[in-house]
Order: structure tokens, then C-alpha cells, then sequence
């Protein structure tokens, strides 16, 4: 990603949910930081409750006329409070699925920006979602925005309660409630892939931008690591693994120009890469991570790392191509 790609639009998508107004809020204040304007798009759909299909010229007109003013008052509500330049601001309305309207008009932005919808576990796993469809399938960064409290946390306070054997009422308490947001790290999760090189890079603009540390994990296992001196015939020890992906991670951060004022902290863990990383999103303001893994028909019934983290992380999560 070149400097003139972090100067690219911000384009949001945006259809009226709690989840879309989440990731304009998101959006706006990006760019109130870095001066990128703001495309608010909406994909729509004859399905889209507007009535009877128009059947004339004039009756179109009415309706994307009706369609705008409708995307500019979920834009007005979203942006109550936020100190951001309207000037900054486009909207554009599409006869298209939402994925389709993205695809096509984020091409070139900066980003993608989407809110995670507030599907079950269950589902997210087997229907797949707007915002992890669009992970796999763009070619520029896609940040999926999630609202904190969500129907995750209800349903961990009744599995706590069910079956710890107390009277007392058992409450999860999510990251938010043991450090604020503001002081919370940028974690991005690298492997040594020209993929997650980029991630990396975009990690660290973030963490310029919002003034975070970043925190740098490469969470591993043993076929991860190659070829290791001495056990070619054998399976290494987790501790030699260790030294073996801590000079990896070394080596990653000696090739990669930090820049100048950036708090970074490089972390190594004997642990698969979604499980880790999830556990990551717990404690950090933002996670970063790279599109490696499957895709297409294997990804929908077995799940990449990038599909997992998307659906099931606890922070606001990029995925980087």
C-alpha cells in the first residue's frame, strides 16, 4: 500500500442498522484525524421495502430521489456529535446488492468500512456475513466495526450462570470494562507473508494516526516454522520452536521501517492463529490482520484464520489483502 493509497477515500457502507451508523461513527472519526473524505454508500435492492417497482421515467426518479434523502437522514442521525468536516462527505446510492455496491466502489479507496451484523454464532458460522464476504472477496482493506455489548456477551452471562454453582448472579465484563479504549494497544498478527508485510504496514499507519502503541503477535505452530537446524528427522521441543519464531519475528521487524516515535512491542505464542488472535482482540482498540487462508467453497465449511477473527474477535478488525 503506497502513501497515496492511505490519502484514498474511506468508503463506508450504510443501510440504516445500528451496525452501518457504528461504522460511519467509525469512519468520520478516522478521518476527522487524517483529512480522507468519506463516500457513505447504500446498495440497494428491488426487495428494498419502496414499493411497487417504478414504471416510468419520472416514477425512477421519485425514487432515487426518495432513496437519496433517505441515505443523507441516516447519515445526518449517525454523525450527531461527531466533529467531522461535511465538506469531507459523499453519498451515493446503487442499484445493487450491498457486497456488489462496495466491491465496485471501494476498488480504490483507502478502505472498506462495515459494521458486523448481529447474527448468532451458530449463524455467522453457516450463512456467513456481509462483512466476512467482503473480507474475502475485496482487494483493499476492510474494517468490520463491532458494537461492544452485543447479543455475544448476553448469551456469555447465561452460560457463566448455568453453570457456575453460586447463587450469586455471574456477569462477563468485557475488555472495555478493564481499560478504556483510548489506552488500548493496536495488535496486528503477522506470519512472514508478503500479506501480512502489508497488514503490518497498515498497523502502523493506524497507530501513528490515533497515537496507539502497536503490538506485533506472531502466533505459530511447529509446520509453521520450517526448516529447524538439528531436528530435520524429528519434532522440535516447544522451546527451541519458541527461539526459532522469535528470530523469525525478529528478522520480520528488522526488514520493516518503523517509524520514528512508534511504540512497538514484538510478542511470539505457541498457539493456532484465530484462537490467539481472538483472544488479542480482547484487549486491543483495533486488530489487523492479513486475508491469508482459505477461501471460496473450503473457507464457507472449514473456516479461514481472516473468516474467524472477522466473525468472532472482540474489537474492530482490518483485514488486509
Amino acid at each position: 500500500m503506497t502513501t497515496q493509497q492511505f490519502d484514498a477515500d474511506i468508503v463506508v457502507g450504510v443501510d440504516g442498522s445500528d451496525e452501518s451508523f457504528a461504522a460511519l461513527k467509525w469512519a468520520m472519526r478516522e478521518a476527522a484525524l487524517t483529512g480522507q473524505t468519506i463516500n457513505a454508500v447504500f446498495g440497494w435492492t428491488q426487495s428494498w421495502d419502496m414499493g411497487s417497482e417504478p414504471d416510468s421515467e419520472e416514477a425512477w426518479a421519485q425514487m432515487r430521489h426518495d432513496i437519496a434523502t433517505q441515505l443523507r437522514q441516516w447519515v445526518d442521525k449517525a454523525s450527531e456529535g461527531i466533529d467531522f468536516d461535511p465538506e469531507h462527505l459523499k453519498l451515493t446510492s446503487v442499484k445493487a446488492s450491498s457486497t456488489s455496491a462496495l466491491l465496485q466502489i471501494g476498488k480504490d479507496s483507502q478502505q472498506i468500512v462495515v459494521g458486523r451484523r448481529s447474527l448468532g454464532r451458530v449463524a455467522r458460522w453457516f450463512m456467513g456475513s456481509l462483512s466476512a464476504s467482503l473480507a474475502e472477496e475485496a482487494e483493499v482493506p476492510v474494517t468490520v466495526v463491532r458494537i461492544a455489548g452485543s447479543e455475544d456477551e448476553t448469551v456469555t452471562d447465561d452460560i457463566a450462570n448455568a453453570l457456575t454453582p453460586v447463587e450469586e448472579k455471574v456477569h462477563y465484563v468485557p475488555s472495555e470494562g478493564v481499560v478504556e479504549e483510548s489506552r488500548r494497544p493496536i495488535v496486528v498478527g503477522v506470519d512472514g507473508s508478503e500479506t501480512s508485510k502489508r497488514a503490518l504496514k497498515f498497523a502502523m499507519h493506524e497507530a501513528q494516526v490515533h497515537d496507539s502503541p502497536l503490538h506485533v503477535l506472531f502466533c505459530w505452530q511447529l509446520r509453521d516454522l520450517g526448516h529447524i537446524e538439528g531436528y530435520e528427522n524429528s519434532v522440535a521441543p516447544i522451546e527451541v520452536g519458541q527461539r526459532r519464531a522469535e528470530e523469525l519475528l525478529n528478522a520480520l521487524m528488522s526488514d520493516t521501517a518503523v517509524p520514528e516515535g512508534l511504540a512497538v512491542q514484538t510478542h511470539a505464542f505457541h498457539i493456532p492463529a484465530s484462537k490467539g488472535l481472538i483472544a488479542a482482540s480482547r484487549y486491543a482498540s483495533h486488530l489487523v490482520v492479513g486475508s491469508r487462508g482459505l477461501s471460496g467453497l473450503d473457507a464457507h465449511f472449514l473456516g479461514s484464520v481472516s473468516r474467524q477473527i472477522v466473525n468472532f474477535a472482540e474489537s474492530t478488525v482490518t483485514v488486509v489483502h
